[in-house]
């Protein structure tokens, strides 16, 4: 299996993904340096007393607006690496002549599919951990990040976890449809996810009224669909440790971050029924190409 995986970073290497994703990612970080600046600046006030309470909830503040901007992008940007590094890894292999020169060897094909998705997942993670830190390292710089390593940890955890769940769904995409195909459902798939969560911010801000009730019902149905958008709602409530600081500040209110606002935070168990989801769709791709006509 080691072999599969070393062929899948080569692979990446040979074809420049990896290459072209880090230059646009130093491109997303030199523009995320002036909005942290800008931020950074427009939350700087000297009226407020050294060592006070306002002050410190003005650095919470000031460093919260930096990274919940940051990570509403590199949500993205890892979202479409998993997604389009792995998501002709079956069917364009398959019309390519690769998999009928690989499979015959002494390499199961469940070991060659496990294989394949430890490599993506595994280059994927560590993207992730870069800008994650990078994210961090210019909001120090500019602003200060509020929490401890701990709530950190977890973020990050919730924040990589993404790459996992979409690299198995478009493996498992890809078993049955061309590229092309698999490409544009997990495209429309991921909107699906974001759309759900932008319906929860507006209806956890009191719009539409009573079909607000209707439309949070449909946010609901749609973060199951995709749960990406919701880890990442997740993702930022633990970074900030949302409920420790609701007696101070309430981030999931649409005047304290805006469009930002962290609104309608996953449970636990949606966390579990995500996980579910992800070993699901890894077994289905599994047992797709064990009976896959090749």
């Amino acid at each position: 299996m080691s072999t599969i995986i070393m062929m899948t970073w080569k692979e990446m290497l040979r074809k420049r993904v990896v290459l072209l994703t880090l230059i646009m990612t130093l491109i997303f970080l030199l523009a995320f340096w002036f909005v942290a600046r800008t931020i950074g600046m427009e939350f700087t006030n000297g009226n407020f007393e050294p060592g006070s309470m306002e002050e410190l909830l003005n650095e919470f503040m000031q460093g919260a607006v930096s990274l919940v901007v940051g990570f509403f992008f590199a949500s993205f940007v890892i979202a479409f690496l998993a997604i389009f590094s792995s998501v002709s890894v079956i069917a364009g292999e398959a019309e390519q002549g690769v998999m009928q020169a690989m499979i015959p060897r002494p390499v199961t094909r469940q070991h060659f599919y496990l294989g394949r998705w430890i490599g993506f997942v595994s280059l994927g993670v560590g993207y992730a951990l870069f800008l994650y830190l990078a994210i961090l390292g210019v909001t120090e710089y500019h602003s200060g990040v509020p929490g401890n390593w701990w709530s950190l940890t977890k973020a990050f955890l919730l924040f990589a976890s993404v790459v996992p769940l979409l690299v198995s769904l478009a493996m498992l995409g890809s078993c049955y449809m061309s590229a092309m195909g698999n490409g544009v459902l997990m495209t429309m798939l991921f909107g699906a996810g974001w759309l759900g969560g932008m319906l929860n911010k507006i209806t956890s801000a009191g719009a539409f009224g009573k079909a607000g009730e209707t439309l949070h019902m449909i946010a609901g149905l749609l973060d199951m669909v995709m749960p990406a958008d919701a880890l990442q709602r997740r993702m930022l409530a633990e970074m900030f440790s949302l409920q420790d600081m609701m007696p101070f500040i309430d981030l999931a209110k649409a005047d304290s971050l805006g469009p930002f606002a962290i609104a309608s935070v996953p449970s636990v168990t949606f966390l579990l029924y995500a996980l579910g989801y992800l070993l699901i769709a890894l077994l289905l791709g599994v047992r797709a190409f064990r009976k896959k006509d090749l």
